[in-house]
């Protein structure tokens, strides 16, 4: 996708986003959001400017035309992505049909740069979840079956808007889906929402539990547990530990399996 130009408006917002920047923030930031090789933000650059600092510009440019923020939202320092996304957010809120749809359509056609948790925690409710609270949800579960760990996350976080609505079943179909899933990230986000959901009617969160503690991972139970008593707490995590310590078994039984098996064929 090829941009246009930098309009004047947009290059004063990055002169002014560059007044906040700090070198020793960079440097905390850039270990925060694990930027290092084989992390899950490799590559990611931060200039070190602090949320509230870009929340501030947010307001001293709202109304910023639609490709000037996604021209921002293609750079590849982090709190310009940041900034962007949440000049969406705000524009949406205040937008008409027509902008919120045009807004909608920029956010998926775009997802390869909103590629770290806060960019998504902070953008996804308030457009995703939003758009789609009068209109057909599948593209959450699709999103929810990507490879990409964020497209993922987008989709849990998005139920965060259902879920601050009393509509719970988004989020208790994308628990379920993404029991399996591979990535930590993934777990912190389905039990924080499931925690969300209990905070708002603790019998959804416990119906859960009832049908999946023993299968859901270790963080994500202890995510979604975290706001019930301590008794209670302690008797979940003791049901996901015994299978937890069964898979535990079964695995290395079938590693040693498949060891004897090769070591047979050679």
């Amino acid at each position: 996708m090829k941009l246009p130009a930098p309009t004047p408006k947009l290059r004063e917002l990055r002169k002014r986003l560059r007044r906040f920047a700090s070198a020793r923030d960079a440097q905390f930031l850039q270990h925060f959001f694990k930027t290092g090789p084989g992390e899950y933000g490799e590559g990611d650059q931060f200039i070190g400017v602090r949320v509230p600092a870009v929340r501030r510009l947010v307001c001293e440019f709202r109304g910023l035309a639609l490709a000037d923020t996604c021209e921002l939202l293609h750079s590849p320092t982090h709190e310009e992505r940041l900034l962007a996304l949440l000049i969406l957010v705000d524009a949406y809120e205040r937008g008409d049909e027509s902008e919120r749809a045009a807004i909608f359509r920029l956010y998926l056609d775009n997802t390869a740069h909103i590629n770290n948790w806060d960019l998504v925690d902070g953008s996804a409710p308030g457009i995703v979840g939003r758009h789609l609270e009068a209109r057909p949800r599948k593209i959450l579960f699709k999103l929810a079956g990507s490879p990409d760990v964020w497209k993922r996350r987008i989709a849990v976080l998005a139920a965060f808007h259902f879920i601050r609505r009393n509509e719970f079943a988004e989020i208790l179909r994308l628990a379920e889906m993404l029991l399996l899933d591979r990535h930590d990230l993934i777990h912190k986000a389905a039990g924080w929402m499931l925690r969300e959901a209990g905070k708002r009617d603790v019998a959804i969160l416990r119906g859960f539990l009832e049908q999946y503690a023993a299968r859901m991972p270790r963080t994500m139970l202890r995510y979604s547990i975290e706001k019930l008593p301590a008794t209670e707490r302690r008797r979940w995590l003791a049901a996901g530990g015994e299978k937890a310590a069964g898979l535990k078994h079964s695995s290395k039984a079938l590693c040693n399996g498949r060891a004897m098996s090769t070591a047979g064929g050679r």
